[in-house]
């Protein structure tokens, strides 16, 4: 739309003082999408392909750093800036008459959930959103519940958390109570790992530009992690898509995740892993709209890792399609614009003959990119369907350590699964130091 303006509520279109919004400003009904960065913007096309406008609600001021290069506002009809009160943003949203409030990215979760309520549209309500956003506070949640859930810490000192290491024993992952993206994860062998590691997080700035508030020690859970993302309405859930992750341990990260493969449903796994996620769901009070899961499948049955109350990232919904016949993004669409139809076809059955898979690029080189010369080997894979390209030439490259210095992502599907493993595996044995060409460094 051509009015992609900018809206703060210090320019509100209000009467003088009295606190009601302007006359509507669109004939088309609205929907509002908080913090609709990176994968969010398919959200908003997908409900304006459906015939309806979306506004941007902007949760901060400033815009943390590394959803910058992410922003695109082509796909909303206005942003509107939010500056803290609740009240004043629900009336600039009242001259757009939305129809739903929903959470783009992790940090617009809580500000979602409190324009919905304050608006009286459907949401997940305010009792829970600190936990459905806060790492300890989920755990504790679930576990109070009665659901299966990893040991752990809130840890106030060291020598608390030197005390607990040794008590649980073996590997623990020491983490921000808020984050995202793998930012602050630190899996840790001794009590002297866990306290460094303590200690660096807690005099961090995250990625959403705030000092961390606070520290979180779990459990290891050894076990394979799957994704299970889901789509709810009026307290009933649809698994849309669950996928497998793929783990290195490299550039001296423990862990690390260089790909995603799809789970079908006729795997035996899948049935305890969407009994597990729904029984999470209701612990957490997330009886509307898109939820994204982290799930260990231990020897004792699947343990939470963590649950964002919104779509899943890294473009997931885009190659889910082509695994089960549909994403995050068209159940979301269906459930708020026609929920009876939604909960309708909620048991009904998934597409099976389909295979999908993402190969996030790990480089162990950095310097000044200059290009990816086996990049046309990859695109020749007969299950390649796109990639996004995160580093581009001239720019500068770093080793991989976390999901802000990923350079490249790949993605495939097929009909055949033995292609698709293939292919996965061909990409992980193409990308190393040859997969990287860099600039000769020049010295005066």
């Amino acid at each position: 739309m051509s009015d992609r303006r900018t809206i703060s509520v210090h320019d509100r279109p209000t009467t003088a003082g009295h606190d009601r919004p302007a006359a509507a400003v669109t004939d088309r009904p609205t929907v509002a999408v908080v913090d609709g960065f990176g994968s969010a913007s398919r959200l908003a096309q997908g409900f304006r392909d459906a015939g309806h406008d979306c506004v941007r609600v902007q949760s901060t001021v400033d815009i943390p750093e590394h959803y910058r290069r992410e922003l695109d506002l082509s796909r909303y009809t206005a942003n509107i800036v939010h500056h803290g009160n609740v009240s004043a943003t629900v009336g600039l949203l009242a001259a757009y008459r939305p129809l739903a409030v929903i959470a783009g990215a992790e940090q617009g979760v809580e500000l979602a959930d409190a324009l919905a309520e304050a608006a009286g549209l459907p949401g997940n309500g305010t009792t829970l959103s600190y936990a459905r956003r806060t790492k300890d506070a989920q755990i504790a949640a679930i576990a109070a519940a009665g659901l299966p859930a990893a040991r752990q810490l809130p840890v106030r000192d060291a020598e608390q958390l030197t005390a607990w290491h040794r008590k649980v024993g073996g590997r623990v992952v020491v983490k921000p109570i808020r984050s995202a993206r793998n930012d602050g994860v630190h899996i840790c062998d001794t009590p002297t790992e866990s306290v460094a590691a303590y200690r660096q997080i807690r005099s961090a700035v995250n990625d959403f530009g705030h000092r961390n508030e606070g520290v979180v020690a779990q459990e290891y859970l050894t076990g394979t992690e799957f994704v299970v993302n889901t789509v709810s309405w009026r307290g009933r859930h649809r698994v849309t898509d669950t996928w497998r992750y793929h783990k290195i341990d490299v550039n001296g990260v423990r862990d690390r995740i260089n790909g995603i493969r799809s789970v079908p449903p006729t795997d035996p796994r899948w049935t305890s892993l969407r009994r597990y996620a729904s029984a999470v769901l209701d612990a957490l009070g997330i009886r509307y709209g898109p939820a994204h899961l982290e799930v260990i499948l231990t020897v004792t049955g699947p343990r939470l890792v963590e649950v964002g109350a919104r779509l899943c990232g890294s473009d997931v919904a885009r190659y889910a399609v082509h695994a089960t016949g549909e994403s995050q993004i068209d159940r979301t669409v269906q459930a708020y614009l026609d929920g009876e139809r939604f909960l309708a076809e909620i048991d009904a059955p998934y597409r099976c003959d389909g295979h999908a898979a993402m190969a996030f690029l790990v480089s162990p080189v950095e310097g000044r990119l200059k290009g990816y010369p086996l990049l046309d080997q990859v695109e020749r894979l007969a299950s390649y369907q796109g990639r996004s390209v995160r580093v581009h030439p001239g720019e500068l490259l770093r080793r991989t350590i976390d999901d802000s210095s990923e350079p490249l992502a790949v993605g495939l599907a097929h009909t055949d699964a033995a292609t698709l493993e293939k292919d996965f595996q061909t990409i992980c044995y193409l990308d190393g130091p040859g997969f990287y060409k860099l600039e000769e460094a020049h010295h005066g």
